[in-house]
């Protein structure tokens, strides 16, 4: 295929359609660097983002005097801040993160004004797409990460392992979960059905697997992903993983879903006055980049579960 053919396709693509979907791809480049290098992406990128969405879809609306531009833009902004609030409250989103989300939602929206719409067609929308593609490349992103952190720190990780499957409630769980496994087994094996037989065996496997599997992963989250810094070094939204009080008196936690500026300015004085001294942080896994893979692999392929179907 020669340049020019693939140029003559782009060329003709409305700029309302071509505009958002670079700057997205700018945007994602520019967040997926900076959360790698540094783990986290700067507020100008993500409230630019926003703004940029909100401004961009505005300015089309006023110069084609239709406002299904500006309400789409409201609303991919709307849908996509509650799903961002879920993952972050549930800590499998940083506050970058759920903000970069938030502002593709605003930025290429979701037209729900389309004649043809139908339940085909709202899975079809790009952005629908995207979120299905960034939750399944995702979580495999997330494995391939989580694997990396074991080899890169394979000795704290192999003390943390053993040292986590030792535990008392860990061994209460292990003790139920063979029991589980065993009746499992036995079930399967007296039971003629071969379909039924068949599943029980799976659940069996599945139930040890995921036993292991939940250890493994507060295995590498205590021994990869925790780390004492100066309260200097924090920043708006990072976890902190342990309770910091002064005098008896609650400063910042877990509970707060990531410190605020307010509170980061209190440890600052708190440790130049040596109340304090490090703060335990942790460090979660840099989402961003996989959502520049998904948005790529949309951009070409569209919905990988259409795809694969």
């Amino acid at each position: 295929m020669t340049i020019a053919a693939l140029i003559y396709p782009i060329a003709n693509i409305p700029l309302t359609i071509l505009i958002p979907y670079i700057i997205g791809f700018l945007v994602l480049l520019i967040g997926s660097y900076t959360d790698i290098k540094t783990r986290e992406v700067p507020d100008w990128v993500n409230i630019g983002l926003i703004g940029v969405g909100f401004g961009i879809n505005l300015i089309f609306s006023v110069i084609y005097s239709n406002i299904n531009f500006i309400v789409s833009s409201i609303i991919g902004f709307a849908i996509f801040f509650a799903l961002a609030w879920f993952m972050f409250y549930f800590g499998q989103w940083g506050g970058g993160d759920s903000k970069m989300i938030m502002g593709l939602g605003a930025l290429i929206g979701i037209d729900i004004f389309s004649k043809s719409l139908t339940l085909v067609s709202i899975l079809q929308f790009f952005i629908a797409a995207f979120l299905v593609n960034a939750m399944l490349v995702g979580a495999l992103y997330g494995i391939l990460w989580s694997i990396f952190m074991i080899f890169r720190n394979l000795k704290k990780f192999i003390k943390e392992f053993k040292k986590s499957i030792k535990n008392k409630k860990t061994v209460l769980v292990k003790r139920i979960v063979f029991v589980l496994f065993m009746l499992l087994i036995l079930s399967a094996i007296f039971i003629p059905d071969k379909y039924i037989k068949l599943m029980l065996f799976y659940l069996a496997v599945v139930l040890i697997l995921t036993f292991y599997l939940w250890i493994t992963i507060k295995a590498v989250e205590n021994a990869c992903m925790l780390k004492y810094v100066k309260p200097q070094k924090l920043t708006e939204g990072d976890w902190i993983a342990k309770d910091v009080k002064v005098n008896g008196k609650f400063i910042t936690g877990p509970k707060d879903l990531g410190i605020e500026k307010k509170n980061i300015k209190k440890l600052i004085e708190f440790y130049k006055r040596g109340k304090i001294k490090k703060i335990l942080i942790k460090e979660g896994i840099p989402f961003v980049p996989s959502f520049f893979v998904a948005y790529i692999i949309t951009l070409i392929y569209g919905n990988l579960v259409f795809l694969i179907i």
